[in-house]
This record gives C-alpha cells, sequence and structure tokens, in this order.
C-alpha cells in the first residue's frame, strides 16, 4: 500500500473508531428519529463535514507553515495523546445540539446547521486539525476524516438504536484511545 493509501486509510479509521458514541452519533439518532429521512439527513451530514474538516484541516496546515517543526512535532505528540485521553470520555448530548431548533428549516438544512455546529470543538474536528498539520495535506485529510465520519453515522442513520445498542462502546472508546495514543507516541520519537 502506498503511503498516501496508508496514510488516507489511516485517517479514515482513527476518525471512524473515534467518532462511535460521539455526540454527533447521537444527533444523528435525533435527526433520523425528528425527520425519518436518512438519506436527506445522510446529504446534510456530508455537506457540514466536508465543510467543517476542509476548515479544520486548513487550520492544520496553517499551523505548520507558523510553527517550527520540532515544536509542531511536541505539540502534536501531545496533541493526539490528549485526544486519547479525551476518547476515553463518553460524549453527551445538551439542548444546544439537539435538532429541535434546526427542524424549522427542514432535513437537510437543519442537518447541516445542527451537525456543523456540533462538530465545532469536537474531538474529530479537532484530530482533523492535528492529523493536517502531521500529513501536510488539506483535502487528503479533509476527505478521509469526513469518510471516517460517515462510515461511523451512515449505519446509525440506517439501522438507529438497534446497531448502538450491540457496540460496545466502552471497548470502542479504548481501541480509539490506544490508536491516538500510539500515533501521539510515534509523532513524539519522530516516526
Amino acid at each position: 500500500m502506498s503511503g498516501d493509501v496508508a496514510n488516507f486509510v489511516t485517517v479514515a479509521a482513527l476518525v471512524a473508531v473515534a467518532e462511535i458514541g460521539d455526540k454527533t452519533q447521537l444527533l444523528s439518532l435525533l435527526l433520523v428519529a425528528k425527520f425519518r429521512r436518512p438519506w436527506t439527513i445522510m446529504a446534510g451530514i456530508l455537506a457540514a463535514t466536508l465543510l467543517n474538516h476542509a476548515l479544520a484541516a486548513w487550520a492544520g496546515l496553517w499551523l505548520e507553515h507558523f510553527v517550527k517543526p520540532e515544536y509542531l512535532r511536541w505539540a502534536l505528540g501531545v496533541s493526539f495523546i490528549a485526544m486519547a485521553a479525551w476518547t476515553l470520555k463518553p460524549d453527551t448530548l445538551d439542548e444546544s445540539d439537539a435538532p429541535v431548533k434546526a427542524s424549522r428549516f427542514g432535513a437537510f438544512t437543519g442537518t447541516l446547521v445542527a451537525f456543523f455546529l456540533a462538530e465545532i470543538g469536537d474531538k474529530t474536528q479537532v484530530a482533523t486539525t492535528a492529523l493536517a498539520a502531521k500529513y501536510s495535506s488539506l483535502w487528503m485529510v479533509a476527505s478521509a476524516s469526513t469518510l471516517g465520519l460517515m462510515l461511523a453515522n451512515v449505519p446509525v442513520l440506517l439501522m438507529g438504536d438497534a446497531i448502538m445498542r450491540r457496540v460496545p462502546l466502552d471497548l470502542v472508546r479504548k481501541i480509539a484511545a490506544l490508536a491516538f495514543a500510539v500515533i501521539g507516541v510515534i509523532t513524539l520519537i519522530g516516526w
């Protein structure tokens, strides 16, 4: 597997695993329960995530150009380890993330707005920023992280809470935390 393909798969897999049990999955459940239009909701999630993660990746590239490589390596390594700790904390969905206010716009626009806002400051957005700085590629990271988010959320939209009851979220969080920690250590030692 070439380096670019391996990096794409790494980013997509890391984001997909980190997204399981995330508040945006809970938001997906609420949106599909409210609108009952999974394909329209999927399109809204895709559009919101592409925009949000492209902005996050751009921020990562911006950091890469203004921070000395040695400092960036340490900042990224520590950031990935912090992401590992953050991933262990279960997410909850608060009122401000709920799609009720966005519902007046319809399924697509309501999803676009709700998902874009829910992703601001979310662990997958922060991870996308750090991954873009690590891999120096806006479009590869933005598209791979968007794919990862979609891989985690599409089954929720199509199969609802049946799948959420069967997935051991605690184990998934531990696997995602381990993956972030490994990337953090690899980054710190300069591999």
